[in-house]
């Protein structure tokens, strides 16, 4: 691993990001992002001592046929209607974790809306711009990326919007 070595690092570097990484022992059991019920999200906030406000996931989702990124909270749901209509689309849905483990080109549990295989539209909840900083996953399960939302957005090319909302 080169002083980072994942696209995501290299990606913040390159930029000239300012950005702390966080190491942590990741959890032996999967992700579900299917379901999205919290498991490597608030796993990491414990372990990194995080409000999991600040911790943020990434879902990959398809939007009338098209796939699509969208950034909330690890304490949040995505509302998949509200990101359907940021998107443009009638409905939207979750991708099977393995589709979204290859487009990103990163394990589940691991998925960083930064430096993706394929560069997605990317919706990032609003939530995050009332924190001076946030973490996202750096493209490794146990291996997290802090950095200003604003620099998040502006290297995802994303749009900010209300999509996350309370478990039911």
């Amino acid at each position: 691993m080169r002083g980072g070595g994942t696209p995501a690092i290299d990606l913040l570097r390159r930029a000239g990001i300012d950005h702390r990484i966080h190491r942590y022992d990741p959890p032996e059991r999967h992700g579900r992002e299917r379901d999205q019920r919290p498991d490597y999200g608030h796993d990491a906030a414990a372990s990194l001592g995080v409000d999991p406000a600040r911790m943020f996931k990434t879902l990959i989702v398809t939007a009338d046929g098209n796939l699509a990124a969208a950034i909330v909270p690890v304490d949040r749901q995505l509302d998949l209607r509200a990101v359907a209509s940021i998107l443009d689309a009638r409905s939207a849905e979750l991708v099977d974790p393995v589709v979204a483990a290859r487009t990103a080109g990163s394990p589940v549990g691991g998925i960083s809306p930064l430096g993706m295989r394929r560069a997605l539209p990317t919706v990032v909840d609003a939530s995050a711009t009332g924190h001076p900083t946030v973490f996202v996953s750096a493209g490794r399960r146990g291996l997290q990326v802090e950095l200003a939302p604003e620099a998040l957005v502006r290297l995802s090319t994303a749009k900010i919007a209300r999509i996350a909302r309370s478990w039911p």
